[in-house]
């Protein structure tokens, strides 16, 4: 019997997006969308390109993710953001690596293509960008942390050729939201590994970051794009430790 592959896809007021993800993945066995109680049109959406829909109280992505695993029906995971969408090579590579059971591996890797405001990011750290997103749903999980986790699995993992087409931030406004976020969940993983706040991790940790990624990663190259992201990379260094501070002095009754 060929395996069969369950798509999922985590969701939160993303009416401008989940239609074209969810058409990306329409050649899986099941598509799930895992849904955070959205407030505009994705339910309705989603329902009418015929996906399946759970919903939970958002806690963390992995958290998130972690519990719809369980709840697909195929016992290979294709997990696809809002934002993304799955191109005809992938979706042929998959396919033809699961049907005829040359995926040895429990979890692959695939890289990304990613796009700021429409315009293709080619530096700027952002090169290599890589997620695992296929995988065997019985021995794959994402680690406990509040962002950037990852599968884990035992053994090794494969590579695909192929990419996933990556959409990123479509305004410099909804890049300062989500790094914003980004900075509050981070602060949950690193509160309890750092030590006292100041210059260095203010100052100095974010000229660092902004530094890796316009010269060392090569942003400069990307224009007016890379500084954006450059910029944008190192204050969300800063905020993160911004935040964590704000709450050490809150706890203090200071």
């Amino acid at each position: 019997m060929v395996p069969k592959i369950t798509a999922i896809i985590p969701s939160f007021n993303e009416a401008s997006n989940i239609t074209e993800a969810i058409r990306s993945v329409l050649w899986a066995d099941e598509v799930l969308v895992v849904d955070s109680y959205s407030t505009d049109d994705t339910i309705s959406l989603a329902k009418k390109e015929g996906a399946s829909v759970i919903q939970r109280e958002y806690e963390n992505s992995a958290s998130q993710k972690n519990w719809a695993i369980p709840q697909a029906k195929h016992p290979w995971i294709f997990l696809l953001d809002a934002d993304e969408r799955c191109s005809k090579e992938l979706r042929d590579e998959i396919q033809q690596g699961v049907s005829s059971g040359s995926f040895e591996k429990n979890a692959y890797w695939i890289y990304r293509t990613n796009y700021f405001m429409g315009k293709h990011v080619r530096f700027s750290g952002w090169q290599g960008d890589k997620v695992i997103r296929l995988f065997r749903r019985d021995h794959c999980k994402y680690e406990e942390k509040h962002v950037h986790a990852e599968v884990v699995t035992s053994g090794q993992v494969g590579f695909l050729k192929s990419k996933i087409t990556h959409n990123t931030y479509q305004s410099m406004d909804h890049f300062e939201e989500k790094m914003k976020r980004y900075a509050s969940w981070s602060a949950l993983d690193y509160e309890s590994k750092t030590g006292r706040i100041g210059f260095f991790h203010l100052q100095m940790k974010p000229a660092f970051r902004f530094i890796r990624h316009y010269i060392l990663k090569g942003g400069l190259f990307d224009g007016k794009v890379g500084f954006q992201i450059s910029k944008m990379m190192a204050l969300g260094v800063r905020w993160r430790y911004e935040i964590i501070k704000a709450k050490r002095k809150g706890s203090n009754g200071t």
